[in-house]
């Protein structure tokens, strides 16, 4: 844990943070041909690929609101999910009867200071453009914590053209609702606002640009054949083999007893990998935009997805997917270019390392000054990314309900409410085939009792809304 503070950089450099959403970790086309991703590619060539980078919660919301704090969730009161489940089911939801969801009135807890917020004192002027999924009330907006403008949708997932949540309009210029766009496949728009951002401020002062895609996540529409894959233009899709079938009918529980149209495996891996690569494009035109300006050698470009892959997915050779303490549903890609601050090109970093990180060192990097009196979960990677030192993180935690998953140096222990559990040593078996717990009892004796000292710790940290009973 992290706290304190650091002198002021003469000339901070620049962030470009890019989310992915629900990529799986084989899904970059330097390690996996059948996808094709030319910019990330290019990001790998010229920065650093982290192959041992964790997220802090297997799903959406409580990734994000870690990824923004530098806390974990069971700290920052973001420990589960803000949506509402009756949308599952095929219920749409009245406006009045919205208003009033969870969903509608849930948000991270207004004492939590996020990066924009932490990194203005050094001068930075900071764009959101894509998924906030951290509360939709105006006290919980992104304009409401630090950033200066956002264009986007503020739930956790919406029709990729529709811009509706299941039928509930989602998208928001800072703080009010707006149709604008409506039509336009999203990952585009959110491309374009990132542009903008970048043409009128870029080279002023320095910027925070945050840009969290909702690419690839399966459409978040009423309809089967919609919600059962991902949204992509045809452009892209042309760009993948075809396949034989595109639907197939199947027996659904949330639809009742009745059956349903929904894509096939093939089509929905086609779909995903035209959604990954459009969503690339968009990264390369910001690229191309840094390159232009003559920025790119001071500007930190971080590149990760929120949590494991699902849907249409690859996340060989790990174990799971997303929503799972399973490796597969919290180890995910991760690369880091920033050529002035000594990140070697092209280099494999096998380190382990977390989202927790990217707050304290972006902070770091920055030369600006801590927030006082802010419990930090992270560490600082720049030594660890420039090949100098180990990584400083020795353990982590996950908590989601009752799927828990610890690591402690290389080892790992899961327990899952489906009845998969065990221990294992990632350094030999990063798929977790091998369970270890009959054969090394002590290790796994002693890595759930670091779990417990790590959950008793959470416990006694100042509580936060909007899960905590206090």
């Amino acid at each position: 844990m992290i706290s304190g503070a650091v002198g002021l950089a003469a000339s901070p450099p620049n962030i470009l943070l890019l989310v992915s959403d629900d990529q799986g970790y084989g899904d970059l086309g330097v390690i996996n041909p059948t996808i094709q991703t030319p910019s990330l590619d290019r990001l790998a060539g010229e920065g650093v690929r982290l192959t041992n980078f964790y997220v802090a919660w297997p799903a959406c919301t409580p990734s994000r609101a870690s990824l923004l704090t530098g806390r974990y969730p069971q700290r920052n009161g973001i420990s589960d999910m803000i949506r509402n489940e009756a949308p599952d089911y095929g219920y749409r939801y009245p406006a009045a009867e919205y208003d009033v969801t969870f969903e509608r009135i849930g948000g991270m807890d207004e004492r939590e200071v996020i990066l924009p917020a932490a990194l203005a004192p050094s001068g930075f002027v900071s764009g959101i453009y894509g998924k906030w999924d951290l509360g939709s009330l105006k006290r919980f907006l992104p304009t409401s914590r630090g950033f200066q403008d956002f264009y986007g949708f503020v739930n956790t997932g919406i029709d990729y053209y529709t811009h509706e949540r299941y039928g509930v309009p989602s998208m928001f210029r800072n703080g009010a609702p707006t149709m604008e766009g409506k039509g336009r496949y999203c990952t585009e728009l959110f491309r374009d606002e990132a542009l903008r951002f970048l043409r009128e401020e870029a080279g002023k002062r320095p910027f925070f640009l945050y840009v969290p895609f909702n690419a690839p996540h399966n459409s978040s529409s009423l309809d089967p054949k919609i919600r059962t894959t991902v949204q992509a233009p045809k452009e892209y899709r042309d760009r993948y083999p075809a396949v034989g079938t595109e639907f197939q009918t199947q027996k659904k529980a949330r639809y009742g007893d009745g059956k349903v149209d929904v894509v096939t495996p093939a089509a929905r891996r086609r779909d995903y990998c035209a959604a990954v690569t459009c969503m690339d494009a968009a990264i390369g035109d910001l690229l191309k935009e840094l390159d232009l300006k003559g920025l790119a050698e001071n500007t930190i470009v971080i590149f990760l997805s929120d949590n494991g892959g699902s849907g249409g997915a690859d996340n060989s050779p790990l174990r799971g997917h997303k929503s799972q303490t399973w490796e597969g549903g919290i180890r995910v890609p991760c690369l880091v270019r920033w050529p002035g601050g000594g990140i070697p090109a092209g280099a494999v970093n096998a380190g382990f390392l977390s989202s927790l990180e990217i707050f304290p060192s972006l902070l770091s990097a920055s030369g600006t000054t801590f927030p006082s009196g802010v419990v930090l979960d992270g560490h600082d990677w720049w030594d660890c990314l420039r090949g100098k030192a180990p990584s400083p993180r020795q353990e982590m935690f996950w908590k989601r309900r009752d799927q828990l998953g610890a690591r402690v140096g290389d080892l790992k222990w899961v327990e899952m409410r489906d009845g998969g559990s065990g221990l294992f040593d990632l350094a030999s078996d990063p798929g977790e085939k091998e369970d270890l717990s009959q054969k090394r009892p002590e290790d796994l004796k002693r890595v759930k009792a670091r779990f417990d000292a790590w959950t008793t710790d959470m416990e006694k940290a100042e509580p936060r809304g909007p899960f905590r009973d206090f």
